[in-house]
């Protein structure tokens, strides 16, 4: 059953003191804006193939319309939407216009708060995927998934980067770009610490990293105290955060093996087999992968993207690293989503069209043609079929991606953040033992969610 909410005054105020604190809370990429940052591959994607929509809430109107889309792409992205996505969409859909507006990184949320309570906000938005589900609870975005069509879409997206739409029951965005990160490790190191290929269990990244130590170097690279750097050993370790759809953290964040999952990460930092800016400590992981210092860090595709760009450095990362999946732990091989998504407003002025040009936006063709500035397409099939000697690092990111999973997909994300990053903080400095840290966290989770 959709949930028609309004977007009142007093919820918007509720809102914007949220978003004052939790404004950083997307994280998880470095380019145009919130997430995104990916670059599109070939791999092991595969999946349904979408088709152009041919009706029901793609259909034409009679009279020419304008759609209007907010966005945050690059210069280079934006490029590629208006010349050529937006004289491909209309000459398809002659009677849908759709008006481009790029919008500002800085202040974005508020901005777009701001704009829904004034009912001006545009038909569509490309919105940072951690953003969805706070803003369908303010009943500011339309549902999706009871429109025709919907389970094309959902037959042809990687699962992980869908379920960032995920709120309530049903879903208020589809996945337009995604990323995620996977181990890069570096070459020499590696031949050093007494292996020919990349760990692919977290035993072997252990045994690897205890080889390294006594030669005065770090073999994990779990990059910071937050969850974008915590979530995929604590993931593939066997940790959770919550049941499957998102309603109850007790007996999971708490579970005996996210318990676990923990410890053997607090025990690795009080071994010293961590980076050291895990604690902030310098090299900065770049850096200290960049001199051998560091065997592996996990991060994303524009790892490569911007180091393969500084034509001056000694440094090529194509030749000094391999990279590979997360390293596999009892519960496989995890790592994080990051992304944007694409979002109806619930007081759009033309939501047929802004359906149909959604729909159109997450087949094959325009996702392979926007994959060609670097974003990573979410139809499978498009992700599969891009052309590895144009991105020849993209391969491994794309398969991650079948495995990858969601931040929390709740309207409190950023305060359970807060909360997660600060348990997992305790554990790890030895202030409490992680029973305890999870215990505590997922109380003050539990209350956040009622």
């Amino acid at each position: 059953m959709q949930k028609k909410k309004r977007f009142g005054i007093g919820g918007l105020a509720i809102l914007l003191a949220v978003v004052m604190t939790a404004c950083s809370g997307g994280g998880g990429g470095t380019t145009s804006g919130g997430d995104a940052g990916g670059t599109g591959g070939s791999g092991s994607g595969g999946g349904a193939s979408t088709t152009e929509p041919s009706g029901g809430g793609g259909s034409t109107p009679q009279e020419r319309v304008t759609i209007e889309y907010w966005h945050t792409y690059s210069d280079q992205e934006e490029k590629v939407l208006a010349e050529q996505i937006k004289p491909l969409f209309e000459e398809k859909h002659p009677n849908i216009e759709l008006k481009l507006t790029r919008m500002p990184y800085e202040g974005l949320k508020q901005q777009v708060l701001a704009a829904v309570a004034g009912d001006a906000a545009p038909d569509l938005m490309r919105m940072d995927i951690v953003w969805v589900p706070e803003m369908a609870h303010q009943g500011a975005l339309m549902r999706l998934d009871e429109k025709p069509g919907f389970e094309v879409i959902q037959s042809s997206v990687f699962d992980g980067a869908l379920a960032t739409n995920y709120y309530d029951g049903g879903y208020y965005g589809v996945p337009l770009n995604t990323n995620t990160k996977v181990a890069i490790y570096h070459k020499a190191t590696l031949e050093q610490a007494g292996l020919s290929a990349p760990p692919k269990t977290i035993d072997e990244l252990v045994a690897a990293a205890k080889t390294l130590k006594a030669q005065g170097k770090y073999g994990l690279g779990v990059s910071g105290m937050h969850s974008w750097g915590l979530l995929p050993y604590f993931w593939s370790l066997g940790g959770s955060l919550t049941n499957d759809d998102y309603s109850a953290v007790e007996g999971y964040l708490n579970s005996p093996e996210s318990i676990a999952a923990l410890q053997t990460i607090a025990d690795w930092q009080k071994e010293g087999l961590i980076i050291p800016p895990l604690m902030g400590g310098e090299p900065g992981a770049w850096d200290g992968l960049k001199s051998g210092e560091y065997l592996m860090v996990d991060d994303g595709p524009w790892f490569y993207s911007i180091l393969m760009n500084e034509a001056d450095s000694p440094f090529k990362p194509m030749e000094e690293t391999v990279r590979a999946l997360m390293p596999a732990g009892p519960a496989g091989s995890h790592s994080v989503i990051g992304g944007e998504d694409l979002v109806i407003f619930a007081n759009s002025k033309h939501p047929d069209e802004a359906w149909t040009f959604m729909q159109w936006m997450l087949t094959e063709e325009p996702q392979s043609i926007m994959a060609t500035t670097g974003l990573i397409p979410t139809n499978k099939t498009a992700a599969g079929k891009i052309d590895p000697q144009s991105i020849p690092f993209i391969a491994e990111y794309v398969e991650q991606l079948n495995t990858a999973l969601p931040r929390t997909p709740i309207p409190q994300w950023g305060e359970m953040e807060t909360i997660f990053n600060l348990a997992a903080e305790k554990a790890i400095r030895g202030e409490m033992t992680a029973a305890d840290a999870l215990n505590d966290a997922a109380k003050q989770i539990e209350a956040l969610l009622k």
